[in-house]
């Protein structure tokens, strides 16, 4: 069941909505929360819930989106050095079998 946030922003498809949404909302309610505490102000803390709520959601998604791209060049990198390591396994140009025969060499 799909939730769609603003009506286009699909958050279940999306990656890092959903959890971008829920810290802002935890981040609304203790900053709105916590102004409303120190000055007693419902007005003014309601704006500041609302630019909490941006702020935290807007920096958890960057935050987020950087590490997701992060894991996917790690997992791409991994990935070609396994498929390398498959297509070099056992030839002349094996860094391992290189290393092992001068090894060998030397004793």
């Amino acid at each position: 069941q799909s939730f769609k946030l603003l009506g286009f922003l699909d958050v279940q498809s999306v990656p890092c909505a959903r959890e971008s949404v829920l810290y802002g909302s935890v981040g609304s309610l203790v900053i709105g929360l916590g102004y409303f505490l120190a000055t007693s102000r419902v007005r003014r803390s309601c704006d500041f819930a609302v630019g909490g709520f941006i702020c935290t959601m807007l920096g958890y998604w960057f935050y987020c989106r950087y590490d997701l791209a992060q894991h996917k060049i790690r997992q791409r990198m991994l990935k070609e050095g396994m498929r390398n390591k498959l297509l070099l396994e056992g030839s002349s140009l094996d860094p391992e079998r290189k290393q092992s025969s001068s090894e060998r060499g030397d004793s």
